[in-house]
């Protein structure tokens, strides 16, 4: 975790205004009286972004009940989002960021060692081959490592956490107890 990220905690969340990949505008006042998940991703044909993507629609009932929205950044175009992690239909809003300026903003890091690391854990490798997301333009993709960022009613960072490899978010059972006692 960049110096930033750690410096932002408790501080106010950076501010945002910015389209979806469908072309609905956003930001991040819009949530303010809500919590809110801000989830980064690589590109929008990674295979282990679009499994998380469909976890996160599978358990969105589970986070409306607890309040909590779900904001979704790929280093992606409309696009592109629209040809892989679109098709999905989620209930959450999906953000492009293909020149990584969200990115930049909130420290997200890269590696290109968290390709590797994914690759050293076979289950989630099998995992990933027979998702039905598996696709070898992924390869190509920037080498970002996912970042998840909880942000409080009051638009203050909660909890970062950053990813060690491409298939590393924050566990949902962790982000769904958030506050919870």
């Amino acid at each position: 975790m960049t110096s930033f990220t750690k410096s932002i905690i408790s501080e106010k969340s950076p501010e945002f205004k910015i389209k979806d990949y469908l072309g609905n505008t956003l930001s991040l006042t819009d949530y303010k009286g809500q919590k809110i998940m801000l989830s980064f991703f690589r590109g929008a044909s990674c295979p282990f972004c679009n499994m998380r993507v469909r976890e996160l629609i599978q358990s969105y009932g589970k986070f409306q009940e607890r309040k909590i929205a779900i904001i979704a950044v790929f280093a992606a175009t409309a696009e592109e989002i629209a040809q892989y992690a679109g098709k999905q239909k989620a209930p959450f809003p999906i953000v492009p960021d293909p020149k990584l300026d969200l990115y930049r903003l909130y420290g997200v890091e890269s590696s290109s060692k968290g390709m590797y690391r994914v690759m050293l854990q076979p289950v989630k490798m099998m995992k990933m081959m027979f998702s039905g997301f598996f696709n070898m333009k992924s390869i190509k993709e920037k080498p970002i490592l996912p970042a998840d960022f909880l942000i409080d009613e009051g638009l203050h960072v909660s909890k970062i956490y950053q990813g060690k490899d491409f298939g590393d978010h924050i566990p949902l059972e962790e982000v769904l107890n958030w506050d919870q006692g």
